[in-house]
């Protein structure tokens, strides 16, 4: 790599400064030289790190020899070959020009130009030098002191001039460099020193894009140099801009865009013309004839997306009138054009890069004019009457007070009275194709008004400078527009005082609802506006969906509607009935009784009836038969959970309480479409769920029972719901589920099939004997025309009955299919329910209830339909059961009552884990049977020794004191539950038990360790199969790890625990075979482990143990091979044996001395073959003229001093048969491209070799395969046969070879 050697030999090159003492900069160290292959390395963080270390290494050092040496490393790394190696050393040397001023830049720019001297170098490193000369340039550039010296400035302008000429390799680059000095150069210096270097290029600024962009620049930054006489001289006009100038820049401008295209952003001498152009008062001449009627008609994307982003970046530069004409030009209409065009994934959508540079406008102008004028020019680019803007679009969080206000005004009246004349309106090709005559403008205006109240809903949610005045205003004109009607214009009604130019139908009302209630989600988690104290306060303590003075902002909607009821000159949309408007009446009566309440009893309770009474009311004007009954059994709740009588007496116990009426609501609720009443059923629950009681939680758990699903009712809700309901949801289920409809689909076909060999077949036949058709005697001619019709007839009706009965039954199951869906939707949904309660009420004891039923739930999915949305359910449970319920860090501290109840489900939970035969499931029941555990032993127990006064400091007492209590748990009972499933696992063939499971409850109870410790020490021997030997073995180590199982064993049981295991495992040892089975190797590695382990707590803790019966039983298993042959085996094995005193014996080598010779011949040769791709059992010689391969007889008849370590086969260990030395003569041995062959000189072979080297080049490997197939043994016919073919394939040259090899191997 170019600029990278070490620079072992310190001679000065190519001119750069001689260091004083090289030697002694190399011999400092090896960290010195390692910043500068840092700094070409690729990675960027690496090489900043390097500079950073050089600089300060410098700093510190202050040695003038390392300075000079690193000014000539890094002026030789600016030209390496590597591209990431140049920018590295520029950026280097432009830091270490700017940390030491004392170094002159020009000598500095001397040492570049010589380096890499573009007229010296060779044709091929032209590159390298180019770049070397460019990334010099930009180095002193960099270090910000090229504009203060003159000369080097200069310089390295007419440098830069140079390497224009190479743009096959710098392309713009020198240019663009050029121009980013320059503009950085003042005034006066661009006068006095570059003016003169650059008038040709200034002269010729309408030739290229950069000389334009350079005239730009000059232009701008020194107008005193610049100026328009002085234009005049150099390019025959006083102004840029202008008539005789266009068709100039049109080309030139199309260049730059095409240059540009891969950046994907704005050249920048388009936006120095247009500054430029702005200047000269000529922007209207730019805008109309450069832009519009130039480029624009060039139909190609690079100019047209250039075009858009002039547009976008021209928004800050222009005046009022300016952006009036621009946003109704041609640049407008034609992007609106491309983001409809663009809607496919596939194409590149410009839309969001438009909305940046609106964005940034807004943030950086401070003139609400203008800022209403951008909103209202691109809410006015309509596509048959929808905006291309966003209607979602979060640029109007920049826009000022007024500007705001102006802008929801002008919506506001859009939509009233929609004037499409001031829209610049276009249709795409395909909906000019599809045209239709009529309704036209209805279309439009449907289209504006759907877009508009989208558009006030977002801006609520997007807007910062918004008020509650602001966003009432908004509410209240969709919550009209969404259900009442004006008759006549009202002055005491806001939105009643202009009607609609059109009036509404019933589709705008829809439209406009469900965007209301979109709305009011947003109102409910609203922070609080206003900036006084209360407001903040509120805002301290997360309150949402109050106004600053804390009302709802959904009372003030319900207040609203309340006066609009009874306002004569308006009407309902969807009028109230009698019974409608009495249930309205006392949901607003008991509202207004519970916000008396608020400051006496519970404010959490108070808020959740009066907030879903207020959602259910708000209801009442889009469904209103179904929220009729629910409101009034919700009113029936409130008065029960708040009445007086209900708090001094028990409610009858056949009678449900309140709530369980609120969970019932709350689950119909939950099967509604509406997103806005399943948020506020789930927050409702949170604040219902200190008071939830058995029964309750039995309704929500009863969703889940497949036996109750036949009587679940609100399924039957769901699927009885009218098609709008349930379209939402069908929709994004069915994509999900389209697998499982294809399976249907082939079942009912398989279903038909038998049908028509059955009932339709027999039909069919009364059918055609009824016709007198299947008679033997008669033929078909004999029956008449009327027959033959009434025979058609007659069976075109039995196969339209077919075909509706085949229909239906397709029906049924798609009916099925997505009942079956909005089941599970409604079951997940519900399981949020049971999610919250887990978390919020992790203490409740009803948690216990729980958790058999989620256990069932997850069995049943797991043997349930392998589906997407069977997974995410199955996904969804598992976590709620793993994280909110096992992993919960609160539990219930109450169980000193359930004691007895919690023991029994613990002995349940497991017996069903070890009954079960899916290994996933039984580990969920294993997981709740230590949840259940916890939480027993977690619990305090009266009887629980306190701790003493003078110990209640100590830290480690009072957690030993913690681990030895065992707090409500009953060690005895659960110890021997767990005992029975660690006997079954370690006994039954296939337990559905793992070795995890038991560790996990060692780990994290240790106080179970010491009852169950015997039973693991028992079936080291006791267990009938090997690999429960084994996995006894693992599991008896992991335990005696356990540091805290000490503190429940005296020291008498620890050392007769440590004995007993060791016997154990001595008499594990015993019985193993001669032959080590395979399963057997597992069972001696864990019995080695263990017994390591054993034999080291004997030695550290000095144990009186007896060790003879062990020793002696480990030195027989020495004498087994499969020991020996397992390296893992064998590391075990001699880790215990040092225990014993017993060290592993070392192997002697018997490699001869004349291996280290073989050692050094290898490293010289170079391109041999590893070992791994050798093939094995390769004789040396061939029989040839009567000499067999691999003869005595042939290492006897060679040369004194010609064997080699290679000839003497089977003496070296390791050694390769495969292939011979491929030295070259050595001791009369001379390299053949087979191998080494004795000859009597050995010069002949040699010398034939080089004459042959250059034909032999391209198939030498072919050559090498083809000698060394003669040394192939005869044994490998198989390799043989393919040698052959390949040697009948060769040269002349092979045979002429072959020939002179004869007499050598004769001799």
């Amino acid at each position: 790599m170019a600029g990278m050697e070490l620079g072992e030999e310190m001679e000065p090159r190519g001119g750069g400064a001689a260091v004083t003492d090289p030697r002694g900069v190399l011999r400092q160290g090896r960290a010195f030289l390692d910043f500068f292959w840092d700094i070409a390395k690729p990675e960027q963080e690496v090489r900043l790190a390097a500079t950073e270390s050089l600089l300060r290494h410098l700093r510190e050092g202050k040695k003038d020899d390392e300075l000079k040496y690193t000014l000539k490393r890094l002026v030789e790394g600016l030209g390496a070959t590597r591209e990431a190696a140049r920018p590295g050393f520029s950026l280097a040397l432009a830091q270490v020009l700017q940390a030491f001023e004392e170094i002159p830049l020009y000598s500095i720019l001397e040492q570049i130009k010589e380096k890499h001297n573009l007229e010296k170098v060779k044709k091929k490193l032209v590159r390298n030098a180019a770049f070397g000369n460019f990334f010099g340039v930009m180095a002193l550039f960099q270090s910000g002191r090229l504009v203060k010296d003159r000369k080097a400035l200069l310089e390295s302008i007419q440098l830069l001039q140079q390497l224009t000429n190479h743009q096959t390799h710098l392309r713009d680059l020198p240019r663009k460099t050029l121009i980013d000095i320059t503009s950085e150069v003042p005034e006066t210096v661009f006068e006095e020193v570059l003016f003169d270097i650059l008038q040709g290029d200034l002269s010729s600024a309408f030739t290229s894009p950069e000389n334009l962009h350079l005239l730009l620049v000059g232009m701008q930054k020194f107008p005193g140099v610049l100026k328009p006489k002085k234009l005049k001289k150099l390019f025959g006009s006083s102004t840029v801009v202008n008539k005789e100038n266009v068709s100039r820049l049109v080309e030139l401008l199309k260049s730059a865009a095409k240059s540009e295209k891969e950046d994907k952003k704005l050249p920048s001498v388009v936006f120095d013309l247009l500054q430029v152009a702005l200047k000269e008062g000529a922007f209207e001449l730019f805008w109309n004839e450069v832009v519009e009627n130039g480029l624009l008609k060039e139909k190609s994307g690079p100019v047209s997306h250039m075009c858009y982003r002039l547009l976008g970046s021209a928004l800050p530069s222009l005046s009022l009138e300016q952006l009036q004409v621009v946003l109704k030009g041609k640049v407008m209409l034609h992007y609106g054009e491309h983001v409809v065009a663009t809607q496919s994934p596939q194409g590149f959508k410009f839309a969001a890069e438009m909305e940046g540079y609106i964005d940034t406008f807004l943030s950086g102008c401070d003139d609400p004019e203008r800022q209403l004028a951008v909103m209202m020019g691109f809410s006015t680019l309509t596509n048959q009457g929808r905006p291309v803007l966003l209607s979602a679009s979060r640029v109007v969080k920049h826009l000022q007070a007024v500007a705001l206000h102006k802008y929801i005004s002008w919506l506001k009246n859009m939509f009233l009275r929609p004037d499409l004349d001031c829209c610049l309106d276009f249709s795409s090709n395909r909906q000019k194709q599809n045209r239709q005559n009529a309704d036209i403008a209805q279309q439009k205006i449907a289209r504006l008004r759907r877009w508009i109240m989208h558009r006030l809903v977002n801006i609520i949610e997007s807007a910062t400078r918004k008020e509650e005045s602001l966003v009432m205003d908004i509410a209240r004109f969709c919550f009209f527009h969404a259900f009442f009607v004006a008759k006549k214009k009202n002055s005491q009604v806001a939105e009643a005082g202009v009607l609609p130019s059109e009036p509404l139908n019933e589709r705008d009302h829809t439209e406009t609802e469900n965007y209301f209630f979109g709305l009011l989600q947003t109102l409910n988690t609203l922070p609080v506006l206003g900036d006084t104290a209360k407001a903040a306060a509120l805002r301290e303590k997360h309150v949402h969906g109050v106004t600053a003075d804390g009302k709802l902002w959904i009372f003030l909607l319900v207040e609203y509607a309340n006066k609009l009821l009874s306002t004569e000159h308006v009407k309902a949309v969807k009028p109230f009935t009698k019974e409608q408007r009495d249930i309205w009446e006392r949901t607003l009566q008991s509202v207004k009784n519970l916000q008396k309440k608020e400051n006496k009893s519970d404010s959490a309770k108070v808020g959740a009836f009066q907030q879903l009474l207020l959602s259910m009311a708000i209801h009442l004007f889009k469904n209103q038969s179904e929220t009729v009954e629910v409101l009034s059994d919700l009113l029936n709740c409130t008065e029960k959970a708040f009445s007086k009588a209900a708090k001094k007496k028990k409610a009858d116990s056949s009678e449900p309480g309140w709530v369980e009426v609120m969970v019932e609501i709350l689950l119909s609720l939950l099967a509604q479409p509406s997103l806005l009443l399943r948020r506020i059923s789930k927050s409702v629950f949170v604040w219902i769920c200190p008071s939830l009681t058995k029964r309750g939680l039995q309704l929500i758990l009863d969703v889940f029972d497949p036996n109750q699903e036949q009587n679940e009712e609100s399924a039957v809700v769901v699927m009885e719901e009218s098609n709008k309901k349930t379209k939402s949801a069908q929709d994004t289920d069915e994509e999900g589920s389209e697998d499982s409809s294809d399976e249907d689909n082939t079942d009912s076909e398989d279903e038909e099939n038998e049908e028509v060999d059955d009932n339709f077949r027999s039909q069919l036949m009364k059918v055609l004997q009824g016709g007198n058709s299947l008679e033997e005697d008669k033929s078909d001619e004999e029956l008449d025309d009327e027959a033959m019709m009434a025979l058609d007839k007659n069976i075109s009706a039995l196969f339209a009955e077919q075909q509706k009965r085949i229909q239906a039954k397709k029906d049924e199951k798609d009916r099925m299919r997505k009942e079956k869906i909005l089941r599970r939707d409604f079951k997940a949904k519900v399981l949020d329910l049971i999610d919250v309660f887990l978390v919020k009420q992790a203490e409740n004891p009803l948690v216990f209830d729980i958790i058999e039923p989620l256990l069932q739930l997850i069995e049943q999915c797991m043997s349930s339909d392998s589906d997407k949305q069977e997974v995410d359910f199955l996904q969804k449970t598992a976590s709620i059961f793993k994280n909110s319920l096992c992993r919960n860090k609160q539990y219930c501290k109450r169980v000193a009552s359930l004691q007895e109840d919690v023991h029994a489900l613990l002995q349940k939970l497991v017996k069903r884990a070890c009954k079960h035969t899916d290994s996933a499931v039984a580990l969920y029941y294993f997981s709740a049977s230590l949840y259940l555990l916890k939480v027993l032993k977690g619990n305090t127990s009266s009887t629980a020794p306190p701790l003493e006064p003078e110990k209640q400091n100590d830290s480690k007492a009072k957690q030993a004191c913690q681990l030895l209590n065992p707090g409500c748990l009953n060690v005895k009972k659960v110890a021997a539950v767990y005992q029975q499933a660690l006997t079954q696992f370690l006994s039954k063939r296939n337990s559905p038990l793992t070795c995890s499971m038991f560790h996990d409850l060692f780990k994290r109870f240790p106080i179970m360790c010491k009852p169950l410790v015997d039973t693991l020490v028992e079936f080291i021997t006791a267990a009938a199969r090997q690999h429960q030997q084994a996995m006894a073995c693992l599991l008896l180590h992991r335990v005696l790890l356990i540091h805290e199982l000490k503190l429940f064993v005296t020291e008498e049981e620890w050392e007769e625990l440590i004995t007993r295991s060791i016997s154990q495992v001595t008499q594990c040892l015993k019985t193993l075979g001669k032959p080590i089975m395979k399963a057997e190797k597992e069972k001696v590695a864990k019995s080695l482990e263990l017994l390591n382990f054993l034999l080291k707590t004997v030695k550290g803790q000095e144990l009186s143990v007896e060790l003879a019966e062990v020793e002696e039983v480990l030195l027989a298993l020495q004498q087994l091979e499969d020991i020996g042959s397992s390296p893992r085996l064998d590391s075990l094995y001699w880790n215990v044996m040092r225990w014993l005193n017993h060290t592993k014996p070392k192997k002697e080598k018997t490699a001869p001395k004349a291996r280290q010779g073989e050692e050094q011949l290898r490293r010289k040769k170079k391109g041999f073959l590893p070992e791994s791709k050798k093939r094995k059992n390769r004789k040396k010689g061939v029989q040839e003229n009567g000499v067999e391969a691999g003869q005595d007889g042939e290492e006897e008849e060679q040369p004194l001093g010609t064997q080699t370590p290679k000839n003497k086969k089977g003496l070296v260990p390791g050694g390769s048969k495969k292939h011979p030395s491929k030295g070259g003569k050595e001791n009369g041995v001379a390299k053949v491209e087979g191998g080494d062959v004795p000859t009597a000189g050995g010069g002949d072979a040699v010398a034939d070799k080089k004459k042959k080297k250059k034909k032999r080049k391209n198939r030498k490997r072919k050559g090498a395969a083809g000698d060394e197939a003669e040394q192939v043994p005869a044994a490998k016919k198989t390799k043989g046969n393919v040698v052959q073919e390949i040697e009948k394939k060769k040269g002349k040259a092979k045979k002429k070879k072959k020939v002179k090899q004869a007499p050598v191997l004769q001799e």
